[in-house]
């Protein structure tokens, strides 16, 4: 029996996201960027709260942690994250909703994306009948 979130056939299964410390693959590149953090405090500081935002997006822990994150995020003095933070406390309630609930709207966004692409696609080639044909009958 096939589980609900299996692929269907000739489709690619979904791949999981990976941690920003996976990417890093060789040792060598690895010695690297460690010798770069020691050196600079603010980009350590920066990947230490990239890394954490990263972890709270892959595991929607958002409900514990994002509060603690955006009052770390707006202390720690990198303009680029203070407003990033700043941003993200305009609309809590929906950043909230986004990195702790499993609900996506991830199928709806593609099909607003195909039906626009179909759009451009025929823009000044066809009337809205044969439009209305191709967004319905996908194929």
């Amino acid at each position: 029996m096939k589980s609900p979130r299996s692929s269907a056939p000739g489709k690619q299964p979904r791949r999981r996201a990976r941690h920003p410390k996976i990417t890093i693959r060789y040792k060598h590149e690895r010695v690297t960027v460690q010798e770069l953090r020691d050196r600079c405090g603010d980009l350590n500081a920066a990947c230490v709260l990239i890394t954490r935002f990263a972890e709270m997006l892959t595991t929607r822990s958002g409900q514990d942690k994002l509060e603690k994150w955006v009052h770390d995020a707006e202390a720690s003095g990198l303009p680029e994250l203070h407003g990033f933070a700043t941003g993200l406390r305009k609309d809590f309630d929906a950043v909230m909703a986004g990195l702790s609930l499993h609900w996506s709207s991830g199928a709806v966004e593609g099909h607003v994306n195909r039906i626009k692409m179909l759009k451009r696609q025929m823009f000044g080639r066809a009337k809205p009948d044969l439009l209305r044909k191709r967004v319905l009958l996908p194929s």
